[in-house]
């Protein structure tokens, strides 16, 4: 299979208060009332009509400052080994991030948001509504997360960020 470039245009940047990646909380749910700005480019404004309505959102985005790829890491929570594509690990093959982000307010091309886990000026590629309708699941199995004890995750989680 020959593999042709994928081309993404950036709409926006994310801003917030995490300006070192090794003290920026790994997961929102570790990023608890950490705010941020997101800053849509003004031809995508329009795009954001209706978005108000909505208490959560998801945002796709570059790392812009990842590692090197790597197929196998240890997580953030984890000492052991795993494979990049049972973890949320940046050091991708493709450098794409995810969060869903909790939606303050819109103020014509900027989205105030809360609980914020990524570093500012990250490129944003993309935004989605999250809907229960669509989303929310019942999640029966966490794979090797399910090993991890809940006071490890969230020391490890936060990665000392102290609000």
């Amino acid at each position: 299979m020959i593999s042709r470039p994928i081309i993404y245009r950036q709409i926006g940047v994310i801003h917030s208060e995490h300006t070192v990646a090794e003290k920026t909380p790994i997961q929102p749910v570790y990023a608890r009332c950490c705010k941020g700005q997101v800053r849509v480019f003004g031809e995508y404004t329009e795009g954001l009509r209706d978005l108000e309505g909505f208490s959560h959102i998801y945002l796709l985005y570059h790392f812009h400052q990842a590692p090197p790829v790597q197929l196998l890491v240890k997580p953030f929570l984890q000492d052991a080994e795993r494979g990049v594509f049972a973890t949320r690990a940046p050091c991708r093959p493709n450098a794409i991030g995810l969060s869903i982000v909790k939606l303050m307010k819109r103020e014509g091309n900027i989205l105030h948001v809360e609980d914020v886990d990524i570093l500012d000026g990250t490129p944003l590629l993309d935004i989605k509504p999250y809907t229960a309708k669509f989303d929310l699941r019942d999640v029966t199995k966490s794979g090797w997360q399910d090993e991890v004890d809940n006071v490890t995750a969230r020391k490890r989680g936060n990665r000392n960020y102290k609000k």
